[in-house]
């Protein structure tokens, strides 16, 4: 398996990766997850990253279901194994218990992904192969309760012995309790009366009566005040304690090897067991870790590039959010074509915190672990990291900053190529600034040359113009808020950054003719191109802010917007009901005129034979067959009006065509008061309504004229 190189020795705590660890290590509940934890190494293949973050993302989505993943097993049981595997062995009833437990983990294991179906694939995996074997609870259960004890029916001379050792005990307990009754009314005895001595049950005697009480000694105290006895009537029964309680261990000693013979031939099945809860108790730590961070899995790609999207150093994150406080997100991308970025801006400002918090990023995705970005964030495989970060002075060696600087850069020359991560810190550092700033440029040119992928921070002018320059270079510049005097730890991509050293100065409350004349000794050429850089910074700012507002204005506009598309959403859905209403009246109504007609019908042809006056019944057959024409042109009215016409679910205004819900006559309302009365034109003719009684619509254009 081929591991990520790293320069130099330090590199992994300069980018505070065993910080990490010691987080993660607190997460292990078990000693070899601890050990994993302690011992992690930074791969280079895909295949197993994907598969380490895809189990570590599965755990961490199943952290909030209900049903908790069973990682129960913690215990330490290498030395237990060990010894299964050792012929003739045996192992004590804890052990055996313990193998037990273990077995019934990978039980509810198996159990569990049978509950959750095929959703944690790659957390299947790990346990895939290795089959639960009900045999050895069977084997187990029997013999060694819950406490690791051998329980008495583990074998019928077990039981036995014990039934004879408690009968045994007990007529020991009477007949010594009698004694000591006797010793005490005699006032031989000394404060503490009894106690155990040698595996026996003797009398605490003072020493002036050692020789009166009979019996066996077996010792004094250390002031030689009280002296220790055993009495003469109970040595018999002492003794077949004794014997009983060595037939005992005998006989459990017996029974543990029987169960541990029968289990040595499952030592290849337990050690599987062992690998599997401990590989899922890592997986749970690591999992853990990433909710605390809110970490994500990235897209993985087998090209060397870092594309970043609202990402973060973890443990600023973590200790910004113990204090309650916002850590600014970081977005770059680093490729083939845009190889090296340089950050540029003003001490304090972020600039290394941005730079580490790429390469411990990095660490973190090539040991295995998620981390805090943006899910579609795209993070590829370094073989080297190489850092110079800070003042890497080597007393030993006797080397100052600036030699030290350039041991580093040597090394980085050298080595690095296509699949090389690189960070450095000031660059050129530690020595003249002409000189160091000329090396500086030629080591960024060899550097992109090799193809190498890196961070650069500095101060130098001439690298901030070479990024303009050179292909495969961007400028790179941490915001400051001059006006406040704070840092804003906000990177921006492709320009460069000014050191606000005169801005600083004057906020600082230097003298106003020191920093004048020290504008007047800086190269004309250098205060400029800084004062460019300050002034377009300051615009930048100004804009983010303005690009703020406008972000607000447009969420305050997208929320308005759907409350009014809301509200006219339930309009239109009252209108619409209270039309089907209307419909639904109508309706009934002219079934229940129909029925009333029929009534009204029956009753008139029984006139008819009755009447004397056969006219005066034809009048009220007229009048009642007048009336049903009548409904029969408002049902055709209402047909008309529904074809020629939608209703609109709005509330009618002023110009809005409008419809009277009963003989459904359409014209255009011209006004409404406060009281709900409007006045509606008919043809030329305008007429005083209830707005009750019309409601809004609008000309269907697919019925034409």
């Amino acid at each position: 398996m081929t591991l990520v190189h790293t320069y130099p020795e330090q590199a992994v705590q300069q980018l505070e990766f065993d910080k990490i660890v010691g987080l993660l290590e607190k997460h292990c509940r078990s000693d070899e997850a601890k050990y994993r934890a302690a011992h992690l190494r930074f791969h280079t293949r895909l295949e197993y990253l994907q598969q380490e973050l895809e189990q570590t993302l599965e755990f961490k989505g199943s952290l909030s279901s209900s049903d908790i993943f069973p990682i129960d097993f913690v215990k330490n049981i290498k030395k237990e194994l060990k010894l299964l595997s050792i012929p003739n062995a045996v192992l004590k009833g804890s052990d055996l218990n313990a193998l037990r437990l273990l077995t019934l983990n990978i039980r509810d294991i198996h159990l569990w992904f049978k509950r959750q179906g095929n959703i944690y694939p790659h957390l299947w995996k790990v346990v895939e192969g290795v089959e639960y074997n009900k045999d050895i609870p069977a084997l187990i259960q029997p013999v060694v309760d819950d406490n690791g004890n051998v329980r008495d029916n583990a074998s019928p001379e077990l039981l036995q012995i014990r039934n004879e050792l408690q009968g045994a005990r007990h007529r020991l307990r009477k007949l010594f309790e009698g004694v000591v009754r006797k010793l005490a009314k005699q006032g031989y005895l000394a404060d503490i009366t009894e106690s155990f001595l040698n595996g026996r049950r003797v009398v605490a005697v003072g020493a002036e009566h050692k020789r009166i009480v009979k019996g066996i000694f077996h010792g004094e105290s250390d002031s030689a005040r009280t002296v220790f006895i055993e009495p003469e009537e109970t040595i018999a029964l002492n003794n077949e304690v004794d014997a009983l309680e060595r037939d005992e261990k005998k006989e459990v000693y017996k029974v543990l090897a029987c169960v541990t013979a029968q289990l040595s031939v499952y030592h290849p099945l337990f050690t599987a067991y062992y690998r599997v809860v401990n590989i899922y108790d890592f997986i749970r730590a690591k999992a853990l870790l990433a909710t605390d961070m809110n970490a994500n899995m990235p897209v993985l790609q087998n090209e060397p590039q870092v594309k970043l999207v609202d990402a973060y150093h973890p443990l600023l994150y973590l200790y910004n959010t113990a204090q309650q406080k916002v850590t600014v997100p970081l977005t770059l991308e680093l490729n083939k074509k845009q190889r090296i970025l340089i950050i540029s801006g003003p001490n304090a400002g972020g600039k290394t915190v941005a730079m580490k918090t790429v390469g411990l990023l990095q660490l973190m995705l090539q040991s295995g672990l998620l981390i805090p970005v943006n899910p579609i964030s795209e993070m590829g495989i370094f073989r080297q990291i190489m850092i110079h970060i800070g003042d890497t002075q080597s007393i030993e060696n006797e080397l100052s900053t600036y030699s030290s600087h350039l041991k580093d850069m040597k090394f980085f020359l050298e080595n690095a190529n296509g699949k090389t991560l690189f960070f450095i810190d000031e660059l050129g550092g530690g020595t003249d600034p002409n000189l160091g700033g000329a090396f500086a440029e030629a080591i960024v040119e060899r550097l992109s040359y090799k193809n190498a992928i890196g961070i650069i921070t500095t101060h130098y002018l001439n690298l901030k113009v070479m990024a303009g320059k050179v292909g495969g270079i961007i400028n790179g510049a941490m915001n400051f808020d001059e006006d406040r005097l704070e840092p804003l730890y906000k990177l921006t991509i492709g320009k460069p950054g000014s050191s606000y050293t005169f801005a600083i100065a004057q906020r600082s409350g230097l003298p106003h003719e020191v920093i004048s004349r020290a504008q007047q000794l800086t190269d004309r050429g250098h205060f400029k191109l800084d004062k460019m850089l300050h002034q377009a910074e300051r615009q930048t700012v100004r804009l983010d802010d303005k690009e703020e507002q406008l972000n607000k204005l447009i969420r305050m506009y997208e929320e308005k917007k759907a409350e009014y598309e809301e509200l006219t959403d339930k309009e239109r859905l009252k209108q619409h009901y209270a039309t089907l209403k209307l419909q639904n009246k109508i309706k009934k109504e002219e079934l229940d005129y129909l029925r009333d007609t029929e009534r009204k019908f029956k009753q008139l042809v029984t006139e008819w034979k009755k009447a004397s006056d056969k006219q005066e019944v034809i009048r009220s057959a007229e009048t009642l067959l007048f009336r049903r024409k009548q409904l029969k042109e408002q049902e055709a009215a209402a047909q008309k009006a529904d074809r020629m016409y939608v209703v609109t679910g709005k509330v009618p205004r002023p110009g809005d065509l409008v419809r009277n819900i009963h003989n459904h006559q359409v014209g255009t309302l011209e006004s409404v008061d406060a009281n709900k009365k409007g006045m509606v034109k008919i043809n030329k003719l305008s007429f005083n309504v209830q707005m009750k009684d019309w409601i809004g619509v609008e000309r269907n254009l697919k019925a034409g004229k």
